[in-house]
């Protein structure tokens, strides 16, 4: 594997020699002074960098040092910088903190921190360059608008290009925020009716005593205030969609006279007697539990059928895994730049806080939180506190490579163990490796007890066996 790049920005030799030999696994570049060090920035883009804040021609300052940290961080905002400050400057590692510095550490050096340090960077600059791989490729999605890389979501994707070259009615079902109008134009943009109108009215949002205007329109006179002649949303959709959101939310009186319409596409506006031929196919969608409120007798079993020739269900932000901060990511950018705002990234805190929150509001509430924290925010990098989430320090996951590969095979060994029964020999095949080794393994991961007691059982069982031949 390549050696991930370090940049050493300091101007004291012996402390540049130290460095260098003090971390192998990584290509090392050093620069004395500014110049030196933005261009090794801009010819080598290193992933992580160590910067002393006393830099020439300030030595005892650290002037020099904060214009060195603010002109690397706007050449290349994604670096990792890591500060290194004298005894009782801790105020200016602070301060470089909050200008965007990863984190710091205090001279004297002790190397096995400063390594921890670089490989928890090297760690999180990784993470935050596949996210933005992820964000950079929507390709992943086959649909405009819906950006994911969830196997549950691309199979969703996937089933609206194939129902969308036909003509049959589409029912999403989905909770608030998740996208449900974004699929029903998809529906309609990918199917043979892209060019005629689609047509979006929201069944929950008005009045019951205008509903049935807005949906069937109303001639002049129909009723008071009726002055002229309106066209209804079916009517207005000939040829194209009509996407009904919140049909559970369609009051029963209306339910009928809808039930009629899909039955035989024929329109009869209020106060009215000429009966119109109109073309439209029906998406609708809806966050009830349809099936419940045909069991209270609040919705109409035929008209349910009758709409749901094909259904869709919209999985939930929170059951989406990585989508949570892969759309944070694109959330971030497009308001970084909506805004004018410079905003690099998440802190840990942040990360963690995201996927441990719960998203009632779904994609919506991640969208409105991320517009207010970048709005809002005067730090480089988002908080918790930033997106109005709670932090839990305590819970950060350990993102040590190591300390995961000795999680995971753990995890495995507990689960060969348990699949054969406690069966050394049989748990050895599973894993693949001999039983001198699946000892070891078991030593090494606290089961030696287990290991002990199965050795001694094993044993008694051999001596037994002899003694029977």
């Amino acid at each position: 594997m390549q050696k991930p790049k370090l940049l050493i920005v300091e101007d004291d030799d012996g402390l540049c020699s130290q460095y260098r030999w003090a971390f192998p696994a990584c290509e090392v570049f050093i620069a004395h002074a500014r110049p030196q060090a933005l261009g090794l920035v801009k010819r080598e883009s290193p992933p992580i960098a160590i910067m002393d804040l006393g830099l020439p021609p300030d030595p005892d300052g650290v002037s020099e040092g904060f214009a060195t940290l603010s002109d690397v961080l706007r050449i290349a905002p994604q670096t990792k910088i890591i500060v290194v400050t004298g005894n009782g400057a801790r105020k200016n590692a602070l301060r470089a903190i909050a200008a965007g510095a990863y984190d710091f550490c205090e001279k004297p050096v002790e190397i096995e921190v400063l390594r921890t340090i670089i490989e928890r960077g090297l760690n999180l600059y990784r993470l935050e360059e596949e996210n933005r791989r992820l964000v950079a490729a929507p390709a992943q999605s086959p649909i405009e608008r819906i950006i994911t890389g969830n196997a549950g979501m691309l199979k969703v994707c996937r089933d609206v290009e194939k129902i969308a070259t036909t003509n049959v009615p589409v029912l999403l079902l989905g909770e608030s925020g998740t996208g449900k109008e974004a699929m029903a134009k998809a529906v309609h943009d990918l199917g043979p009716r892209a060019k005629q109108p689609f047509v979006a009215i929201n069944c929950g949002a008005i009045p019951e005593n205008l509903l049935e205007s807005e949906l069937f329109g109303h001639e002049r006179g129909a009723f008071t205030g009726a002055v002229k002649q309106s066209i209804g949303k079916i009517e207005s959709a000939h040829k194209g969609t009509l996407f009904l959101d919140e049909i559970g939310d369609l009051p029963h009186p209306l339910q009928v006279k809808l039930l009629r319409f899909l039955q035989d596409q024929i329109v009869e506006r209020i106060g009215g007697r000429q009966k119109i031929q109109v073309d439209v196919r029906i998406v609708s969608a809806t966050n009830a539990n349809l099936d419940e409120k045909i069991g209270q007798g609040a919705f109409r079993g035929d008209l349910f059928y009758r709409m749901n020739a094909f259904t869709i269900r919209i999985p939930p932000l929170r059951e989406r895994g990585t989508d949570i901060v892969l759309l944070a990511n694109f959330f971030l950018n497009r308001f970084n730049q909506e805004f004018n705002r410079g905003i690099r990234g998440f802190t840990e805190h942040a990360t963690h806080a995201m996927n441990a929150h719960d998203w009632p509001g779904n994609v919506r509430e991640l969208e409105n939180r991320l517009k207010r924290a970048v709005v809002m925010a005067d730090r480089r990098l988002l908080d918790a506190a930033d997106l109005e989430l709670a932090a839990q320090a305590e819970d950060l996951p350990d993102l040590d490579l190591r300390s995961a590969r000795l999680r995971a095979e753990r995890d495995v060994l507990q689960e060969a163990l348990i699949r054969s029964n406690n069966t050394l020999s049989v748990a050895a095949r599973l894993l693949g490796v001999s039983r001198p080794t699946l000892y070891g393994l078991m030593e090494a991961h606290g089961f030696a007890s287990e290991a002990s007691r199965l050795g001694e059982t094993a044993t008694a069982v051999a001596e037994t066996t002899a003694q029977n031949d």
